[in-house]
């Protein structure tokens, strides 16, 4: 089983007089890792809850699979939508709770669901309801992992857990894609920490969609320019300027957009030190209004 792809189409989702998604677009092709970036309240939550079959979209097309997903039955068994809120049986052990998602999740592996739980330390023996914040979010990600389903997204799930728990997911997450393919889309605030498995970011501010790209694209998108006041404003003149800091004569300039070779050598030719941007710190810089 191979993954699903995904074709949204001026996407609108309100909430009475809110607007919580502006005609967003975007695509993304079957089997891959994408994360899907923004602020609170962006409308993260509200892109996946369409895409999961959990709302209907108030105007727009979302196709997954070329189909729309709204109460497709055979379709919604290979869409999994993990978030932290739980979706899960609460006052049910574990062992009930993996006899549901057998019967609803075609691709469920129960060996690879017992040994997750093991990696992760939960008691087989206490409903959900009982575990802590971080367990819950740890047998989340054991629901998403173990489902293989086509579409499988993760709404903060992982947030709750502590750091070598969220690093064992992400080690977890990545050796499973590798094995079985499928399209995976991950949203979260932890940016620095799972940006290296991305091989495509969305970015959402404010409702509307700001960018969709190959996360290496993005990352070319972006440089620091770092040298002498004078000679980083003339080089970075007509740039789009994200960020800038001065310390005494020095000057740093965060710039994002496609640079040219002539750029570039007119910067090394002024003794201009030339840096690459992260993922997160590109989203930092995009979605500050100053920025905007």
């Amino acid at each position: 089983m191979s993954g699903y792809a995904v074709s949204v189409r001026d996407l609108t989702v309100r909430y009475g007089r809110t607007t919580a998604v502006d005609r967003v677009s975007f695509d993304l092709e079957a089997d891959g890792i994408y994360g899907l970036l923004g602020r609170n309240g962006s409308g993260k939550t509200s892109t996946l809850s369409v895409l999961a079959s959990l709302r209907r979209a108030t105007a727009g097309t979302v196709l997954v699979d070329g189909a729309d997903p709204f109460e497709n039955e055979a379709l919604m068994a290979g869409i999994a939508l993990i978030r932290e809120s739980g979706d899960v049986l609460a006052n049910a052990k574990i062992s009930v709770n993996f006899d549901y998602f057998r019967r609803v999740r075609p691709a469920w592996d129960p060996d690879f669901a017992e040994e997750l739980v093991d990696v992760f330390g939960l008691n087989r023996k206490k409903p959900i309801s009982t575990f802590s914040r971080g367990q819950k979010s740890a047998f989340g990600a054991v629901i998403g992992l173990a489902s293989r389903a086509p579409l499988t997204m993760f709404d903060e799930v992982y947030l709750g857990m502590d750091a070598p728990s969220r690093y064992r997911f992400y080690d977890l997450l990545l050796a499973d894609y590798a094995e079985h393919p499928r399209t995976i889309i991950l949203s979260s605030h932890l940016i620095s920490e799972i940006e290296r498995l991305f091989s495509g970011v969305v970015v959402i501010d404010e409702g509307r969609l700001l960018l969709s790209e190959d996360v290496d694209e993005f990352r070319t998108r972006g440089a620091t320019f770092t040298g002498p006041v004078a000679a980083v404003d003339a080089v970075t003149a007509g740039l789009r300027v994200v960020a800038s800091r001065s310390l005494g004569p020095t000057k740093e300039v965060t710039v994002y957009g496609d640079l040219d070779e002539t750029t570039l050598a007119g910067a090394r030719s002024a003794d201009i030190a030339i840096g690459g941007v992260s993922v997160q710190d590109l989203f930092v810089h995009l979605t500050e209004k100053e920025s905007r």
